[in-house]
């Protein structure tokens, strides 16, 4: 399949910079926002790379908040919160979506995936008798395996292909064999026409070939 035949669930991101009220403050001071104009999309794969502190998290955050999920992580159903810490740039960015609509999508998010495994479990708990959500996951709990385990668990039950996964440093807990390991798990997800836009430090995740990085 071209790339051009590929369904793009989202083509571009906008900052709607006559709308910032100052970009010497936060989030807008952050070199990734502050820098962002219009950043298209691979219909496949598309990287944010860079230093620490330049606020790529930040605008994956808001990407995900802006396309209808959790800040905290997970599917488009949850709507769990710790603690509202999330920025307000979701507010002025702008997505231009694609013809096709996702059936799937996750956000994942290294930093909050204990909170998202918590609220699974009292979701669980509170629904007996009610499919578990954790069968989706692989049916075992995720404080009852590594927290590498726990990744991958959710990379390969979870995802289901038709989607649209936005993965924030998803390379945390994983070894070079578990990240080569994903890396195949991208591809068939790719091929099951799925999109993603992947914030990473890790030269094996960047190793895909059909992607742009920025």
């Amino acid at each position: 399949m071209e790339v051009s035949q590929y369904p793009q669930y989202l083509r571009s991101i906008e900052l709607l910079r006559d709308r910032i009220p100052a970009f010497d403050e936060y989030p807008f001071h952050l070199l990734a926002v502050r820098e962002l104009r219009t950043l298209p999309l691979h219909p496949k794969v598309t990287y944010l790379i860079g230093e620490n502190g330049i606020g790529k998290s930040t605008l994956m955050e808001a990407i995900a908040v802006a396309w209808g999920f959790n800040p905290e992580g997970g599917t488009l159903n949850f709507n769990f919160s710790t603690e509202a810490t999330h920025s307000e740039l979701y507010r002025y960015l702008r997505l231009v979506r694609g013809f096709n609509k996702a059936k799937d999508g996750f956000f994942f998010r290294a930093e909050s995936y204990y909170n998202l495994a918590t609220n699974i479990d009292e979701l669980d708990r509170e629904s007996p008798g009610l499919p578990r959500i954790i069968d989706s996951y692989g049916g075992v709990s995720l404080h009852k395996q590594s927290h590498g385990e726990s990744f991958f668990a959710a990379f390969m039950n979870r995802f289901g292909g038709n989607g649209l996964y936005l993965l924030d440093e998803p390379e945390a807990a994983l070894s070079p064999f578990r990240q080569l390991a994903m890396l195949s798990r991208i591809h068939q997800l790719v091929q099951s026409r799925s999109q993603f836009i992947i914030s990473t430090h890790s030269p094996i995740l960047m190793a895909y070939p059909d992607a742009w990085i920025y």
